[in-house]
């Protein structure tokens, strides 16, 4: 890999350290258009590759990370059951920093301050490698999808609302 020419986050030093491939797009942040759809038009890339990182809680304060495509929501009941929970809800946007190391618009699932339980959406098999968050706002990491699970030692499962 070329000497990087972008800021060095926490996921890009722990995907560095494992040695696993992945690649780096920057994109404007000045016009405010930072929600996922945006940014896939931003790096020109399909609407489908590119991934948020959701932060969920179940009652007992357990966290939970799942990744779904940026015009996906999350089904939290589909999401609850996959991590065993009966019931689960967003973290409030003033914990996630606390939490995960990271703020809103910028939280990679790489790379947070614990590894907590994570979930793919089955859907990111159909696209063989997708677009994460790389731990700031403006900066996005393109990664193989067997890496990412390694790393986070995710799993995947169905956790979107089907749109009929």
């Amino acid at each position: 890999m070329a000497k990087a020419k972008y800021a060095k986050t926490n996921a890009i030093r722990l995907l560095e350290q494992q040695k696993i491939h992945f690649d780096v797009m920057e994109y404007e942040t000045g016009d405010g258009q930072v929600d996922g759809v945006s940014v896939a038009e931003k790096i020109g890339q399909p609407v489908a590759r590119v991934f948020k990182t959701l932060v969920a809680k179940a009652s007992a304060q357990r966290l939970f990370v799942f990744l779904i495509p940026v015009a996906e929501e999350l089904d939290l009941k589909a999401a609850a059951k996959v991590v065993g929970e009966k019931k689960i809800e967003m973290l409030a946007v003033k914990d996630l920093l606390s939490h995960t190391g990271y703020v809103r618009g910028g939280c990679s699932p790489v790379g947070m301050k614990k590894l907590y339980p994570t979930v793919i959406d089955v859907s990111a098999q159909e696209q063989g490698s997708i677009i994460v968050s790389a731990g700031k706002i403006g900066m996005q990491i393109h990664v193989q999808i067997e890496d990412l699970k390694n790393i986070t030692k995710a799993q995947l499962a169905s956790i979107t609302t089907t749109h009929e």
